[in-house]
């Protein structure tokens, strides 16, 4: 009972690294396959080499996953480490979402050509948007730290009563930092 968090996060790894290598085998076979076999008459040199430039991040990421997030049992089964969570929030979910995304490109390219290789592009401005994002939230973040707004007034008008009541009687009007 001890361990019973560690056992259900090793579980969880293990079924979330199992499926990552099952669709990068399916879709990376099913893409081998389409363009040796049924078009065989669309493929080049170019096309192979596009996918093997263009898979090279998501077959990282998937060593990546593998390296932090393998669960490791002692000689009695007991789990010694069950991984890093591969269902955390930030840069884990970023790199999931690069991973689909690649994968999709993948499955597009295979079907339709080597033009869909263009919808890879979406990644590095999906990265500058979320990088954008994310810096605006902290800056705005900040900005409500310090108990200001941006004309540094107080948010809502917070004042308590007695500073309320001060100004009321027109003494000392409370200057905020």
């Amino acid at each position: 009972m001890a361990q019973k968090a560690a056992k259900q996060q090793a579980a969880r790894n293990t079924a979330i690294l199992k499926r990552i290598h099952l669709l990068s085998l399916v879709f990376n076979t099913l893409f081998l396959l389409l363009r040796f076999l049924l078009f065989r008459s669309s493929s080049t040199r170019a096309t192979f080499l596009l996918w093997t430039i263009l898979s090279i991040p998501a077959f990282a990421i998937e060593f990546w996953f593998e390296r932090i997030g393998r669960p490791t049992s002692g000689a009695n089964g007991e789990v010694k480490n069950s991984g890093q969570d591969l269902e955390a929030k930030g840069l884990t979910e970023y790199m999931f979402d690069v991973l689909y995304w690649s994968w999709g490109t993948t499955f597009l390219a295979s079907v339709f050509g080597d033009r869909a290789w263009w919808l890879w592009a979406a990644i590095p401005l999906y990265s500058a948007w979320l990088a954008y994002s994310t810096f605006g939230s902290v800056r705005q973040g900040m900005v409500g730290l310090s108990g200001q707004g941006p004309e540094g007034e107080t948010p809502n008008g917070a004042t308590s009563n007695r500073q309320r009541k001060m100004e009321k009687r027109g003494g000392q009007k409370v200057q905020y930092r």
